[in-house]
């Protein structure tokens, strides 16, 4: 065992020499594996930082939670044309539901409606995102409040005038957050008082943030809109119960609102029972084929890299012939001789690998330094593939130079060195 480590330690030795003696041809033949390691870990680094950013954007729901709406998230192979005159689901359909649907932990009835003007004296702020949701939609949510209280079933049923301010609305109408509740603020022309205020969350990678948004009882906002308004794109949000069937739940969901529809049982439903789940698999799904499309197109410059280290063994075989057949005639064995090439081509091959990951490293820094709400991660999965990759290519790249380099005839080697 001595032996073989006393081997690798004189062979390392040789190859760190080697590279020393020709700066400029290390430089030159690393500079491939650089730029194709760097490639390979910049596109496995932004892929990993946009699914982090996406997933972390949808944490506070979780994965069950199902969305009912005449859209779909994915692909549907029912035509768009059909798809288009499906109608809207309604809140007649969330209490039927509601009333009917067992193991539901939580159920509530949304609109997205368009961004509005709040103020509250002279101050006002605009764009602010309107949440307009039952009082369940804080339990689905999990939001988590700063000061006071969401609204309950009672305010939410009768559409109360009250509303919860988002961290960053409070601080701006009132200076701060905590001097919020009891204000009445005015929004759609209408004086509402705030009862809430949610705790500061920051911006998520889509700019969205609930720090600047407001929630207010969702029948506030059907008397305004109405009911048959098209802009509004209404959703029935349930949350099941942990540890049941969910297939079978989803299931028992969609009869119930087929027979709430009247549909036949030769028809289609009319409606899309979303689950984030299978949002999150659709994300994984993309990402995956992003990583793969881009270690293809990184492979082409790694094979570049791998053909320049390989070129540059056999220039360093060549060159060495006559040490090559000195060690032979003085005792050295073949696979002295061949480790001592493979450790020069890996330890090449390591050290472009090393400097990719570095130019990866610098730029993630100065890519997050000008993104405040996206963050790039170098994780540490991605450093070992880096430096795996790198040592294969260089094992690999190096391993036909070495096994010619261990073959010549000492006697040979010397005379032809001479």
């Amino acid at each position: 065992m001595l032996i073989y480590l006393r081997i690798i330690k004189e062979s390392f030795n040789f190859a760190i020499n080697a590279l020393k003696n020709n700066r400029l041809r290390t430089f030159l033949s690393l500079l491939g594996v650089t730029i194709g390691i760097f490639s390979i870990i910049a596109v496995l680094a932004a892929v990993d930082s946009l699914e982090k950013e996406v997933k972390g954007s949808l944490s506070t729901l979780d994965s069950s939670t199902i969305i009912i709406m005449r859209f779909s998230f994915g692909p549907s192979e029912i035509p768009q044309w059909k798809r288009e005159q499906f109608p809207d689901v309604s809140y007649a359909e969330y209490q039927y539901l509601k009333k009917n649907i067992p193991q539901t932990e939580a159920i509530t009835y949304s609109l997205n409606v368009s961004r509005e003007t709040i103020s509250f004296g002279g101050k006002q702020v605009e764009g602010v995102e309107i949440g307009a949701v039952g009082s369940e939609y804080y339990d689905i949510e999990a939001l988590k409040l700063e000061d006071g209280r969401f609204f309950n079933e009672a305010e939410a049923n009768s559409g109360s005038p009250v509303i919860i301010l988002g961290n960053e609305i409070a601080e701006n109408l009132f200076g701060q957050a905590i001097a919020s509740i009891g204000n009445k603020v005015r929004l759609y022309g209408r004086k509402f008082t705030v009862i809430g205020v949610l705790e500061k969350e920051g911006a998520s990678m889509f700019g969205q943030s609930k720090d600047a948004s407001v929630f207010l009882p969702v029948n506030v906002t059907r008397r305004i809109y109405g009911d048959n308004n098209k802009s509004t794109f209404p959703q029935i949000i349930v949350k099941p119960e942990k540890d049941i069937d969910n297939a079978e739940y989803i299931a028992i969901l969609e009869q119930q609102l087929r027979i709430f529809r009247g549909l036949k049982p030769n028809e289609v439903s009319t409606f899309f029972i979303n689950q984030l789940q299978g949002f999150t698999d659709f994300i994984d799904n993309i990402t995956g084929q992003l990583n793969f499309m881009g270690m293809i197109i990184s492979g082409f410059s790694l094979l570049v890299g791998g053909f320049g280290i390989a070129n540059i063994m056999f220039v360093s075989v060549k060159e060495r012939t006559n040490l090559i057949g000195i060690q032979k005639s003085l005792g050295a064995k073949n696979k002295f001789i061949l480790l001592q090439f493979l450790f020069e081509a890996v330890v090449l091959a390591v050290i472009g690998g090393l400097v990719g990951l570095f130019l990866v490293w610098i730029i993630t820094l100065v890519a997050s330094s000008f993104t405040e709400d996206f963050n790039f991660v170098l994780s540490t999965f991605n450093i070992i593939i880096g430096m795996s990759v790198s040592a294969i290519i260089g094992l690999i790249s190096g391993i036909i130079p070495a096994i010619s380099a261990s073959r010549l005839d000492p006697v040979e080697a010397i005379r032809t060195g001479m």
